[in-house]
């Protein structure tokens, strides 16, 4: 996959927004500077989880951004995405790729380096690591060090994107870190103004060496 796709990653959370508001939100991201998507839906049931995932991707397309779709194989594709990506939770990594095919992304969650190096074997295309920082997406996720964080990028060949409480003021953080880009939800997702604050995250992401 091009590492350059995981640059400025918005991983999405409705926050009890309309549908069109969240679209609104989605489309303001996509054109101000995010390069990838990945629609995260935990509550929905499958039929309005692929309604919500159709209007996601026309947006997607529109730019020539990749889909993701978090978790759920069979709404990856049912509407084409590019990509899932699983957690430890999920099917096996070997068989979610093994029913995704060669073609689509996998990206993989992975808090430890064993953990990474499995994925990396078992048919991951990048992973997510983290939370790096405390977030209110997952309360209770185990917090992933920066210095685990640099042992899996020094340690495994696909590109890594952390996530996890990532914001504007702790960006710098990742400064040298080997991952490929940094995954964002409540930054973007909260912004009051969604377009003015990706464009300033996408300064700060083009301003780091990685």
């Amino acid at each position: 996959m091009d590492p350059n796709a995981l640059h400025l990653y918005l991983v999405t959370n409705r926050y009890q927004d309309p549908t069109e508001t969240f679209l609104a939100k989605v489309q303001a991201a996509c054109e101000n500077g995010v390069t990838m998507v990945q629609l995260r839906e935990k509550a929905l049931s499958s039929r309005a989880y692929y309604a919500l995932a159709l209007q996601v991707k026309a947006i997607t397309d529109r730019y020539h951004l990749p889909l993701i779709i978090d978790d759920r194989v069979d709404i990856c594709l049912a509407v084409d995405a590019a990509g899932v990506h699983i957690g430890d939770d999920e099917l096996p990594v070997a068989v979610t790729r093994q029913l995704l095919g060669p073609d689509k992304l996998l990206g993989v969650s992975a808090k430890t380096v064993a953990a990474a190096q499995q994925a990396a074997l078992d048919g991951a295309d990048y992973l997510g690591v983290g939370a790096i920082y405390p977030t209110q997406t997952k309360a209770h996720a185990v917090r992933t060090t920066l210095a685990t964080l640099k042992a899996i990028s020094q340690q495994v060949a696909i590109p890594i994107v952390a996530i996890g409480g990532i914001k504007a003021h702790n960006l710098n953080s990742f400064e040298h870190t080997g991952v490929a880009g940094v995954a964002i939800v409540s930054e973007i997702m909260q912004a009051p103004d969604v377009g003015a604050m990706v464009r300033q995250l996408r300064q700060q992401v083009d301003a780091l060496s990685f």
